[in-house]
């Protein structure tokens, strides 16, 4: 059994295509290993193979080589062992029925997963006040907004209180608030205990950097790319570049050019204010202090520094050559 939550060996699928176009290579030799514990992030442009990679981890469909193994199991030959064990919510899917409340929405489907009515209840009453959905309870789903139908299709997901959650775009259509609140649950879900594990893909690239541990880049059926958001952003090895907004320094771009370790300077004066701002290239970090002595020692005054670091939109685009959700 593996020691892993989710791991691929190999793993690949190809879709048969009509006429002359041939077979659609949608997942090429995909190796991962996340351990129980980890928020892990699925960074790809539309078409990379997300969908198919989740899919097969959910036993919803087969691969055509490698294997998958999801809670331990193999989701080929044990797929009933990895169903009760995972959940999936993708954003703005509509699942549910219309008619019914949304409390009895969500009862009916902790009753697949064989939840106890008192603990469903129980969670369900947890959770919807978290998810900002409490007037809704005794509401019919079929005139929820699309919004709210998004948070009680995620709350249909914790209830069942899976060892592995799939997420798929799960803030899609939800504004910056709630957005905001979800994020901080699923962190809070994931870190309340060791055996809980999330796999999420996301279009927002703040989201991906600001909650998870890891992220995969796939691209055209391959992880091209795999580590911490730090260590990604880090990869680009771009210098340092730091931006100094400076009060009564009067000498021009020569006052910090002698400073081993910084690479380039800019300084733009506003005769108006009196403030000069100053962009430094800096071959690291450490040169940052000197440059602090020099200015004051001018008789400058900081009024402000900050750092402008790689995002990780810098990292897909190098990676990948264009923006997320724009196709090849």
């Amino acid at each position: 059994m593996s020691q892993f939550a989710v791991e691929t060996k190999n793993l690949g699928r190809t879709f048969k295509r009509k006429g002359r176009e041939g077979p659609l290579r949608a997942l090429d030799g995909v190796n991962l290993e996340i351990p129980p514990g980890e928020l892990f992030g699925l960074l790809g442009p539309n078409g990379a193979g997300k969908t198919t990679l989740i899919k097969i981890l959910t036993t919803l469909l087969y691969p055509t080589e490698g294997n998958a193994f999801v809670a331990g199991h193999d989701v080929v030959k044990r797929a009933g062992q990895v169903r009760p064990l995972i959940n999936m919510v993708s954003g703005g899917e509509h699942a549910g029925y219309g008619i019914l409340k949304v409390r009895e929405q969500l009862w009916m489907f902790s009753q697949l997963y064989g939840v106890s009515t008192k603990i469903a209840m129980e969670r369900i009453d947890e959770l919807l006040p978290i998810f900002d959905l409490e007037e809704q309870a005794e509401e019919k789903v079929g005139k929820l907004s699309t919004g709210e139908r998004q948070k009680m299709n995620l709350i249909r997901g914790f209830i069942c209180d899976p060892k592995v959650f799939f997420l798929d775009e799960p803030t899609l259509g939800l504004d910056v608030h709630v957005a905001r609140e979800i994020r901080q649950y699923i962190q809070k879900w994931v870190r309340e205990r060791s055996d809980r594990t999330m796999l999420m893909t996301t279009h927002y690239m703040v989201e991906a950097d600001e909650m998870c541990d890891r992220i995969a880049i796939i691209d055209q059926g391959k992880v091209i790319a795999l580590d911490t958001p730090s260590a990604l952003k880090s990869s680009l090895g771009r210098n340092a570049v730091f931006r100094i907004e400076v009060d009564g320094l009067e000498t021009g771009d020569g006052v910090l050019a002698d400073i081993p370790g910084v690479s380039k300077v800019a300084v733009t004066s506003e005769k108006e204010t009196g403030l000069s701002r100053l962009d430094l290239v800096l071959e690291s970090d450490a040169a940052i202090s000197e440059v602090v002595v020099r200015i004051t020692g001018k008789g400058g005054s900081i009024r402000s520094l900050a750092k402008d670091e790689p995002t990780l939109e810098d990292v897909f685009i190098s990676l990948v050559g264009r923006g997320l959700g724009k196709d090849a």
